[in-house]
């Protein structure tokens, strides 16, 4: 397979109050340097979340973007981004498109390649390492080369065990890596979960000292996870910690149909009780700079990205005449905001309504920087784009124990007292577009269902591979085996 390998360092001042990731690369040094200490093999560990972070994976069109638009979450017109994926189009050859899920992909495997550079040196390099480091920078490695394989596979590949799927490389090498089947690969991302797990059972997040709470908050009763003299240990929630892998396991077993073992993950993400639901005087504040519109303590993990709102701001969702929205009209559908949705606050804090020449929009306030203040302080969500949340583990454990108290305990959260009658996956689906709401989820599900996409005019889009399975990269045709 071809990859374009780049080792991304990064320049670490332990003394300063910035956040870890809110540091720029700086300058590139030879492997043997880097891997010579403790500290490069954070620097390189943070390299690769800074990857993920870029604007063409994570960054946006991993959350917001591309699997956003082919879930017809979207008002486009002809005259928009994403045209090419509006309603009942889905053109796989147009050249952006073809562009961008090249991007993802070439920038996907860039980043499991410098996975692979860091495993292939840690063990020989053990005894460098102090107290925990060495379980936790491996164990978050592992972890990171399976959660991206997995996010390849739920894009690229058929749901079908037996159907020919994506590369699942383990080592940092130029030489061609053949294509796995989709069963093989979700093996291969169970075993690296499983591994993570057990190297980040040591993860100060599940000390009972670790309290999950705003960054803006100073009162150690409320928030610990800044308190860690070691500026690598904080903020756990930033990076895949172990209920991370937790959560990211229940979701991995549930696109493989082992409800199960999905069911045992995320029940020890609920059982838990680590993750405290928001407070609703939190997501309704009327003070901006009190707001908290992503729920950031529901979060077990989130991309954190200082420059977010801005990549939104400019130019992605509607400011003025153009860019990225929702029609009042499917929005008002989507929340079912004439009956039971009517007091959802997830519908009231992440749209703001404006008139148009022919029909209302809603604008997308869910990544908004609270305030024109520019200081990161000023912001409870603290610039992170959700990955997994508390919820989710609520809807998996919904479908695996066929049980509908789980779902109405995430409603009753969002302001919906009363609870879901009739098929439980049609709940679901309904309620996890909800939540999940420009997070780049709701497609997969979809997909793993084999369920048709609701479109923007009340009508479905069938079921199909044809949408469902974006194509590999031309080279990856050529040279990976198919």
């Amino acid at each position: 397979m071809r990859l374009i390998i780049t080792t991304l360092i990064l320049a670490l001042t332990f003394t300063s109050c910035k956040k870890w990731l809110d540091i720029q690369p700086e300058s590139e040094i030879s492997d043997e340097v880097l891997y010579s200490t403790q500290e490069g093999f954070q620097e390189a560990l943070i390299g690769v979340y800074s990857k993920c972070t870029e604007e063409g994976l994570y960054g946006r069109e991993l959350t917001a973007g591309t699997p956003e638009v082919l879930a017809q979450n979207y008002t486009l017109t002809d005259n928009d981004a994403y045209y090419y994926l509006k309603t009942s189009k889905y053109l796989y050859t147009d050249a952006d498109f073809i562009s961008r899920k090249d991007n993802i992909w070439q920038g996907l495997y860039n980043a499991i390649a410098n996975c692979n550079l860091l495993l292939s040196n840690i063990d020989s390099k053990q005894k460098i390492f102090t107290g925990n480091n060495y379980a936790l920078i491996k164990g978050e490695a592992l972890a990171l080369r399976a959660y991206l394989h997995f996010d390849l596979l739920r894009m690229f590949a058929p749901v079908s065990p037996a159907a020919k799927g994506i590369p699942y490389v383990t080592k940092y090498s130029k030489d061609i890596t053949p294509l796995s089947t989709v069963g093989a690969v979700l093996d291969s991302v169970i075993n690296d979960l499983g591994k993570a797990k057990e190297l980040l059972a040591i993860d100060p997040i599940i000390s009972k000292a670790y309290i999950i709470g705003y960054p803006t908050q100073t009162d150690t009763t409320l928030n610990t996870e800044e308190s860690n003299p070691q500026l690598f240990l904080q903020n756990r929630r930033h990076r895949l910690n172990y209920y991370a892998v937790c959560g990211t396991l229940a979701r991995v077993y549930l696109y493989k149909n082992d409800k199960a073992n999905a069911l045992t993950n995320a029940l020890e993400v609920i059982n838990s009780k680590k993750f405290p639901w928001t407070n609703n005087t939190d997501f309704l504040a009327v003070d901006d700079d009190k707001k908290d519109r992503i729920l950031y303590k529901e979060l077990l993990f989130g991309w954190y990205i200082p420059t977010l709102a801005k990549s939104y701001k400019n130019g992605f969702f509607l400011t003025g005449t153009s860019g990225i929205h929702l029609s009042e009209n499917a929005g008002q559908s989507i929340y079912e905001t004439g009956g039971a949705g009517a007091d959802d606050l997830r519908y009231k804090e992440w749209f703001v309504s404006s008139s148009g020449s022919t029909s209302n929009t809603l604008n997308i306030t869910k990544y908004l920087h609270n305030t024109d203040n520019t200081a990161t302080d000023a912001n409870l969500h603290y610039m992170m784009a959700p990955a997994i949340r508390l919820s989710e583990m609520y809807y998996i454990a919904a479908e695996c124990s066929n049980n509908v108290d789980y779902l109405n305990t995430v409603r009753t959260h969002r302001g919906i007292g009363s609870p879901v009658t009739g098929d439980l996956i049609t709940a679901l689906l309904k309620e996890c577009r909800k939540e999940w709401y420009g997070e780049g989820q709701i497609f997969y599900m979809y997909k793993r269902l084999n369920h048709d996409i609701a479109n923007q005019n009340g009508g479905n889009i069938p079921a199909s591979d044809n949408i469902f399975v974006l194509p590999l990269p031309n080279d990856e045709i050529l040279y990976g085996g198919r």
